[in-house]
């Protein structure tokens, strides 16, 4: 592991106010969305909104990474060039999810621990043969599993754990980890009960990188923002989401991190823009107590869902559904500078 070269990769995939594409979805999850879009789950469909997703034009001016699926990273364009080289040749760094997916924790009803180890040292020197510069593994906890008060201590302890090792391994790999502990946003908990778990899991999960000696300089955090749930009576505003999330960051991550890129987690496209552009315009560098990290967006749904409906599988939709996605990606952006309102969707 080259420390300082990891060190400019994890600043870069979040400098110049850019942020990142998540497009990881498993073939489970993107056929279930195609499924509701009415769109046939086929290989060759998935293939081809992923050929629309990387080939939009202009995308490299609003994203700075793409995260990959394993099935993603081997595909190519219909005149046969590989997508990694496409988004590369778009100054768009490339990432791949490595995880294989929460599974269920034994001993632990209704709690789940995320699986993928086993292996993953030679399959992230493949990715890297590949032209992976980076790595993504997601971690979940259900806020109140089966009614449960909270996650157990032992859930939060084993993903921590999880995510650590992957991490290391990346470093070692010559891979930026992308560590990612999500608290769902499943329920009707609230924001007050987001953040008392969400803190729980951030020290869990920094005492596990510090144990597996993690360069905490050379990884991109990738947390869920403080919120309610989505089932809430009480549902707060920007400026409160902001506030809450900024306050919960300051005690549990480390200045020595680079950069935080919000996952959107269930959130609208612009609920997670306005909240972020809060962030921004409260705590950024213009403001009393400036934040030590960079702050921005790996969003998946809340980027591609408004060009996944517009495509709906016709060919002849394509100009407009990368349209589409080129404006969620740019209303993100101007997030990323505290600018962004919601009138620029209408």
């Amino acid at each position: 592991m080259n420390g300082a070269t990891l060190s400019d990769a994890a600043k870069a995939m979040l400098s110049g106010g850019k942020g990142l594409l998540a497009m990881d979805e498993s073939n489970g999850t993107c056929n279930r969305r195609f499924a509701e879009a009415g769109i046939a789950q086929t290989v060759e469909m998935r293939r081809a909104y992923r050929d629309l997703l990387v080939t939009t034009p202009g995308l490299g001016h609003y994203i700075s990474g793409a995260i990959l699926y394993d099935e993603t990273i081997h595909q190519a364009t219909a005149d046969g060039t590989p997508f990694v080289k496409v988004l590369s040749d778009a100054g768009i760094m490339v990432g791949i999810k490595v995880d294989t997916g929460a599974k269920a924790l034994p001993g632990h009803p209704g709690e789940k621990v995320t699986e993928g180890l086993d292996g993953l040292r030679e399959r992230l020197r493949d990715y890297v043969g590949m032209g992976a510069r980076f790595a993504k593994w997601r971690a979940v906890v259900d806020p109140a599993p089966q009614g449960a008060a909270g996650p157990s201590d032992a859930c939060l302890r084993v993903n921590a754990h999880a995510l650590a090792r992957y991490a290391a391994l990346c470093q070692e790999a010559g891979l930026v980890p992308i560590v990612e502990p999500e608290v769902l946003m499943d329920g009707d908990h609230t924001q007050a009960h987001c953040r008392e778990i969400t803190e729980a899991f951030l020290r869990h999960v920094f005492h596990e990188l510090a144990m597996q000696g993690v360069l905490l300089e050379a990884m991109i955090l990738k947390p869920n923002m403080v919120v309610a749930g989505l089932a809430c009576s009480r549902q707060d505003t920007a400026e409160e989401v902001a506030d809450a999330t900024v306050r919960c960051l300051r005690r549990m991550v480390p200045a020595a991190v680079p950069g935080i890129a919000f996952l959107s987690g269930g959130q609208s496209a612009q609920a997670a823009a306005a909240r972020l552009s809060a962030m921004h315009s409260r705590h950024g560098p213009d403001s009393v107590a400036p934040l030590p990290w960079l702050l921005s967006f790996s969003f998946g749904r809340a980027l591609q869902q408004s060009a996944l409906e517009v495509w709906s599988g016709k060919e002849e939709n394509r100009q407009a559904a990368q349209s589409a996605l080129l404006h969620r990606a740019r209303s993100s952006c101007a997030a990323v500078r505290g600018e962004y309102d919601v009138s620029m969707d209408t």
